[in-house]
């Protein structure tokens, strides 16, 4: 393999959260960044933290122009050693009332965004992997995607997905060298709690009869994602186990972030589906 110096690694979503610690962590490491922001503030930010080690991008998932853009940019700028698929949201609401619409937008960006960058950039990381580089592949799932429970069905609807997608992606580069790595975090403390509560915020005020039977549910889910925002684990767990993705020989094929996580799918093996259902399924 290449010297870690020498070697490049885009991150999608590097404003805040887990995305700005992974840059953090990767440039520590010896890479140089592609860093991926949606505003202007962020990139100069981003760029002041670490001169001459990161170049920013403008991405919206939502936008393939700009995902095309990216794509054509860091592939005309040579070999990739990884992609790391971070950027995300979080899409609240009960599935009875949920606007179609705000369920392709989810899907859309947490799930179709992390194959539509991922094409993109692969002509660079195959040219990675023609030059003897192990170029890899990082997607951002979450213990969201192992288990369900009431009003993020947007989100889990996303997370599940990607696990199917990064699986197959997995199954189809093995036999040329390219690895796939599933990163799933428990709670982290992140901004994407409280984008996620104003996303609830404007679907309640745009229904005309409120949340009606699910308004429990959805205040639980509020104080739940409050709890989140303040007490989750710091985002910099999550970039180590992002930084091992990319540098490590064998790195795992899904790696398991925070002790919550780690016990959470260690009940969803072992429980029977009847007493797991009993255990995710919301009380009025």
């Amino acid at each position: 393999m290449t010297a870690a110096g020498s070697r490049v690694v885009l991150v999608t979503g590097a404003s805040t959260g887990i995305g700005h610690a992974a840059v953090a962590h990767l440039v520590r490491a010896g890479f140089r960044v592609w860093a991926t922001v949606r505003q202007a503030a962020d990139a100069e930010r981003l760029r002041a933290e670490h001169p001459g080690k990161v170049r920013t991008l403008h991405m919206d998932l939502l936008d393939d122009d700009s995902v095309r853009a990216v794509g054509e940019e860091v592939c005309a700028a040579g070999a990739l050693h990884s992609v790391v698929n971070n950027a995300g949201a979080a899409l609240p609401g009960p599935l009875e009332l949920l606007p179609v619409e705000v369920l392709r937008r989810q899907l859309d960006i947490n799930l179709v965004g992390q194959l539509a960058v991922t094409q993109a950039v692969m002509p660079a990381l195959w040219q990675a992997r023609e030059a003897g580089d192990e170029p890899r592949i990082v997607m951002l799932g979450s213990i969201g995607g192992r288990i369900a429970g009431p009003v993020l069905g947007p989100y889990h609807a996303a997370k599940f997905g990607l696990v199917g997608l990064t699986d197959t992606l997995r199954a189809e580069l093995a036999p040329f060298g390219i690895r796939v790595v599933l990163v799933e975090p428990g709670v982290i403390a992140t901004p994407i709690w409280q984008r996620g509560l104003s996303s609830g915020d404007q679907l309640t005020a745009g229904l005309p009869t409120g949340l009606g039977r699910y308004g429990r549910q959805a205040e639980s889910a509020r104080a739940s994602a409050t709890r989140n925002a303040r007490h989750g684990a710091a985002p910099e767990l999550v970039a180590r186990a992002i930084t091992a993705a990319v540098t490590d020989r064998r790195p795992r094929p899904r790696v398991l972030v925070g002790r919550d996580a780690k016990v959470t799918a260690a009940l969803v093996r072992m429980l029977p589906a009847r007493l797991l259902y009993r255990v995710t399924a919301a009380r009025r």
